[in-house]
């Protein structure tokens, strides 16, 4: 079958020429054109996909401490009805674990050093239903904390940074104190470490403290515990669960999914998100734009070449048509080899990142900055193929002026000094 012949110079053009220094010139800005709508693809998908993975990295982690729901009593007092309120949760089809908890705050001291922490009570035979942590420390670290005994399990980075192990005494320091005749006289409590956990989130593992239920009870001075943690089949309807328990709980309670414990954060992530698109499409769209003055100094040189087709019967939607198919052949390779190159560096990061580590002998992410330590990548459909659209778009886009121009050239005005 025999291929239009406007497809068939639209590609002539855009191969290397063997002509003319000056055609061999426009070939060469041909290329470098292609070469940069490559690198903004390949950019686009390498920072997004960086993006994606350190989003899922990080709310994995995190999920792996905190529960998808939380109920906790309006009035920070313990709950009315425990039974009641879990019996009325669990019969939601979406809840699949369910655990009460104390949550508070406390001062955590050993010799001069004291620390701020999270401290929560836990329940270590309900615990493991709602956490992933506590699943995994269910019968190693959780089964030594044993009602009355006062034990303790802390995150490693606040166990190291108090320079503690595990058997090691530290003293609990509640917030709300016992009024005596000298005033109010803070409560302390001596704890025994029993366990040490590592989340690999460090906000955790450097904040968070649980012990049993009951003690933190009789520490706090509460009646049982102040709300319950909630497990969900699939954790992106919390929101929606969240809004269905508010209605259905008996009760005045406060009712907090995932996504608004940590809100800021990821609506951080998703304006930088929005942000880095944006600025990177800015440069697929400079290289794409690099199309039009390639195709104008293309018409420039080949006028004469537009005469004679033009004298031989061409239309002018031929003529235009043959420039479009130039540069849709740089943007349509170009997009391409972006693609190629992006996901494949997306899809290899977790090599080449701690390879560029050792040669340069750096730390690309500290994880007390950055939350965890290595490069992770997660290459979406949903990002992929609008990239690959707008880059494919631009590169149209540009080609639309020079083939609309090359198309009123007037045949004796070129070939008047030829």
């Amino acid at each position: 079958m025999q291929l239009p012949y406007e497809l068939i110079l639209g590609w002539r053009y855009t191969r290397a020429s063997r002509g003319t220094r000056r055609n061999g010139f426009i070939s060469f800005i041909s290329g470098v054109s292609m070469l940069g709508i490559a690198l903004g693809v390949a950019a686009l998908i390498i920072v997004l996909s960086v993006m994606n993975g350190f989003q899922k990295e990080v709310t994995n982690r995190m999920l792996s401490v905190i529960a998808h729901i939380e109920v906790f009593s309006a009035d920070g007092a313990a709950l009315p009805d425990l039974a009641l309120t879990l019996k009325q949760a669990r019969a939601n089809p979406q809840v699949v674990g369910a655990a009460p908890f104390i949550g508070a705050q406390g001062l955590l001291g050993r010799g001069e050093d004291i620390k701020g922490a999270m401290i929560r009570g836990i329940d270590p035979a309900l615990e493991p239903e709602v956490t992933d942590l506590a699943a995994a420390l269910k019968s190693s670290v959780l089964a030594r904390l044993v009602p009355g005994q006062f034990g303790i399990v802390l995150g490693g980075e606040l166990a190291r940074s108090m320079g503690v192990r595990v058997g090691d005494p530290v003293t609990l320091i509640a917030p709300s104190g016992q009024v005596s005749p000298a005033g109010v006289v803070p409560r302390l409590k001596q704890m025994t470490v029993v366990g040490v956990f590592d989340s690999g989130h460090y906000e955790y593992d450097a904040g968070l403290a649980l012990l049993h239920l009951d003690d933190a009870a009789k520490i706090f001075r509460l009646e049982g515990p102040t709300g319950i943690r909630l497990k969900l089949r699939n954790l992106q309807q919390a929101r929606d669960v969240a809004a269905q328990l508010g209605r259905t709980l008996t009760g005045q309670f406060l009712v907090r999914d995932w996504t608004r414990q940590n809100r800021n954060w990821f609506a951080a992530v998703q304006l930088e998100k929005r942000m880095m698109f944006i600025i990177l499409t800015l440069i697929v769209a400079v290289a794409a734009f690099n199309l039009v003055s390639t195709l104008v100094m293309t018409v420039t040189d080949k006028r004469a070449d537009i005469a004679i087709l033009r004298t031989l019967g061409a239309s002018p939607g031929s003529i235009m048509s043959i420039f479009v198919v130039q540069g849709a052949m740089v943007g349509v390779i170009g997009t391409l080899a972006g693609l190629l190159l992006g996901l494949g560096v997306a899809y290899n990061i977790d090599v080449l990142v701690p390879f560029l580590e050792r040669v340069l002998s750096a730390s690309f992410l500290p994880k007390d900055i950055y939350l965890i330590s290595r490069m992770p990548s997660d290459p979406q459909q949903q990002d992929i193929l609008p990239i690959a659209v707008i880059s494919l778009v631009l590169a149209f886009v540009a080609t639309i002026y020079p083939s609309w121009h090359a198309s009123r050239v007037n045949p004796a005005e070129a070939l008047r000094y030829e």
